[in-house]
């Protein structure tokens, strides 16, 4: 693929990336995604010869970079203040979206999970890669639950990203830093 066919298909993922995160997997439509992205429909299948699901797929797994570069630069040796900091940067994201934006992943997962299995799939890895970083630093800093605290870091981290985006405030996140960081 040469470097315009690369741009096209970025221009496709990107356009996909912010209309799944905001509208959700049934309110992102084709025609939209190749009118935001300016492409052709005969290119999407090029790119994607999977249709929506692929592109959505490749949507996801490229937007949940957010997170993953937010947890590679966390500070290892103070997981209490790397998941702080994680909490904090989901929430001015959510906040500057005008509480549109808030897990990347999630709006989707909660959609189709059960019913779609190549995204779910890709949920899924998204989910496993997030837990197993947390899991890492955890270890790491010498947690011998390493484990099941990294799954209940994360699911403190989803929920109150949902309840902050449905309150449309940032108390739910406030709330779930003081929880985090006294369980580490």
């Amino acid at each position: 693929m040469g470097t315009k066919g690369a741009e096209t298909r970025q221009r496709m993922i990107e356009a996909t990336r912010a209309s799944i995160e905001r509208r959700g997997y049934f309110g992102t439509g084709l025609n939209q995604i190749l009118a935001d992205s300016d492409t052709p429909r005969g290119s999407l299948y090029f790119h994607f010869p999977g249709g929506k699901d692929e592109l959505v797929a490749a949507a996801i797994t490229q937007t949940s970079g957010v997170i993953d570069s937010a947890i590679a630069a966390a500070d290892i040796t103070d997981p209490a203040g790397a998941v702080t900091e994680l909490i904090a940067l989901l929430g001015n994201r959510l906040e500057a979206s005008g509480w549109e934006c808030g897990c990347p992943v999630a709006t989707v997962a909660l959609e189709i999970a059960g019913t779609n299995d190549a995204v779910q799939q890709a949920c899924t890895q998204v989910y496993e890669r997030w837990t197993e970083a947390l899991r890492i630093s955890l270890h790491t800093a010498g947690y011998r639950n390493a484990e099941d605290l990294a799954v209940s870091l994360l699911a403190l981290i989803e929920g109150a990203l949902l309840l902050a985006q449905t309150h449309r405030n940032r108390e739910p996140l406030n709330r779930a830093a003081r929880v985090a960081r006294s369980l580490l």
